[in-house]
Parts: structure tokens; sequence; C-alpha cells
């Protein structure tokens, strides 16, 4: 999906109008946490539907440029979605969604895929909330081998996603990753630890990590729960700080790198991230190492 991001300084009033002092034309969602993935130096393709038109076209040169493999030519006369990303003078976004291409990928699509032992697909609740893809993608999702992991990120659309498709989901899911909200409403429970421990006890999935702003992310397993804090910095733009998260978390339990280690360079990685305007903000490994150094950190157990 393409996004077009305004900075304004407050949302407009119904029927009113704001002025953006800023604007950026580029990938979005599932290029961001891509793209971190890749700074960390971990392999990532794209496996949806891109479709044919001027916005895929954007999109296949940002995917190229980053060193994203995409795994299915373009099919159809249809061009790739787009979202209206308002960014005001919190750092706060609001969207706008029109969705295209993405929403044409078929069962023979996905089925024809190939994967090695220890590849990770990651799905976002965008995946599967459109009526058209959701069973589709759930269907598939069931019958993937579990020599490959799941992370399943339910996104702000999560409560508009088909019940039976969530339990589908999440019954495959390997790594459940959110924030807070996200989490409260997928478990019923306001602390952000209790709700993880239940999401991990319930859906019997291997690890939750639920990020929870400023103050970092609680990340659980079968062994425990830990709390890791989140660091200092300058909030400039919000707009892809959680696909960035998930992406470092993504990639650097790929990399082997312990699940404590994992949190804290995300957490490090997203506030590095949102102290610059625009997607793909993701810094690499050097500069989250650069970070670590310059601030203490550490994560408690729960």
């Amino acid at each position: 999906m393409i996004d077009f991001a305004l900075i304004v300084d407050a949302l407009p009033p119904r029927g009113g109008d704001a002025l953006s002092s800023r604007r950026l034309v580029t990938a979005g969602g599932g290029f961001n946490l891509m793209s971190a993935a890749r700074r960390q130096g971990v392999h990532a393709q794209y496996v949806g539907q891109l479709g044919v038109g001027r916005f895929a076209d954007i999109a296949r040169d940002i995917l190229v440029r980053e060193g994203i493999d995409i795994a299915l030519p373009p099919r159809g006369e249809l061009d790739l979605g787009v979202c209206v990303v308002l960014v005001d003078a919190t750092g706060e976004r609001t969207f706008v969604t029109s969705p295209g291409a993405e929403l044409t990928i078929r069962a023979e699509d996905l089925d024809a895929l190939a994967f090695a032992r220890g590849d990770v697909v990651y799905v976002s609740g965008y995946n599967v909330v459109y009526p058209e893809v959701a069973d589709t993608v759930s269907g598939w999702l069931a019958g993937l081998s579990r020599e490959v992991r799941v992370a399943f990120d339910p996104g702000p659309r999560g409560a508009d996603i088909d019940s039976a498709v969530v339990t589908r989901v999440l019954a495959r899911t390997d790594w459940l990753l959110c924030n807070a909200a996200e989490a409260r409403l997928l478990s019923g429970l306001s602390d952000v630890e209790r709700g993880a421990r239940s999401l991990l006890d319930h859906w019997g999935v291997e690890r939750v990590v639920v990020r929870d702003g400023a103050r970092g992310c609680v990340g659980v397993t079968k062994e425990g729960a830990i709390a890791a804090p989140g660091f200092a910095t300058r909030v400039l733009d919000t707009n892809g700080a959680g696909d960035v998260h998930n992406g470092v978390v993504i990639a650097e339990l790929i990399r082997g790198t312990p699940g404590e280690e994992a949190l804290v360079r995300a957490n490090a990685a997203a506030a590095i991230a949102i102290s610059s305007f625009g997607p793909a903000t993701c810094p690499g490994r050097a500069e989250v190492d650069a970070l670590l150094q310059s601030q203490p950190h550490g994560v408690t157990r729960l």
C-alpha cells in the first residue's frame, strides 16, 4: 500500500481544512517492517500482490531499492491501494485507507510460495480484515508447515476482523505482536503484563510482545515475563513505529539474538525511528548499538 503522509499542526474539524507543512509519498505498513528487518541484516520478501499502475510502480521501485524481494508477478489491471496519513504536532497518526490490488491475492498464489525451516511469515490485521482475502489468508496459514513461524499483529483494525478469522489466525500464531490497546482488546484485561500472560496461555503461542509507547514493551514466554523500558528521544513522527519494533524483534529472533536483547534493541530502534519524519526510518544495527552504549538500559523480570 502507498502512504500519503501529511504533517499538520492539528486535525481539521469536520468540514474544515488544515494546511500541511510537509508531505511524503512512499510505500507504507508492510514495507516499514520489511525495511526494518533488512536493516538488521535479515532477508525479506514481499509475498502480496502489487497489481499494475502508478502506485504499484512506486512500491515496486521502493522495494527493489531496499533489497526486498518480490515473490509474485503483477496481475490484472487494478492498482495498489493507498492510505492517507495525517501526522499532528504530537506525532500521533490518523489514517484513511483505500484498498486496491493487495486484496486480489489468491490461494494458488500463496500455495506456490516456498519457505525454509526457520523462516517467519508476518501477518498484519490488515491482511485478514477484508472479507475479500480473510478466508484465503487464514486458510493458507492453517496449512502452513510448523517449521515456519507465524508472527501476527492485529493492528488498529483488529476489532473489525471477523471473530472466526481471528480464531483461525491466532491458532496458527507463534509470535503475537501488538500494542497495549490491542492487547486489552484481545485479552479483556487492562494490565499489560496480565493481558500478555493471558494471551499466551489462552492461545498457546510461543511468545507475546506488547508495545507500550514510551514505557517500552512487555515480553512473555513460557519461561516468564520481562519489561524492557523505552529510550529517551525526541518525538517527531510515530508513523510506522510499531512496524519498526516488530521488524527488529522478528529480525533479531531470526538472527538468534536472545529474547530479552531483541526487545531492548527493538525499543532502541523505535526510539530512533520516531525522531525522524517519514517511513522506513529504522536504523541499522550499528546505530542501535550506538544508542545502547549512550543510554543505560536493562530489563525487569516481572
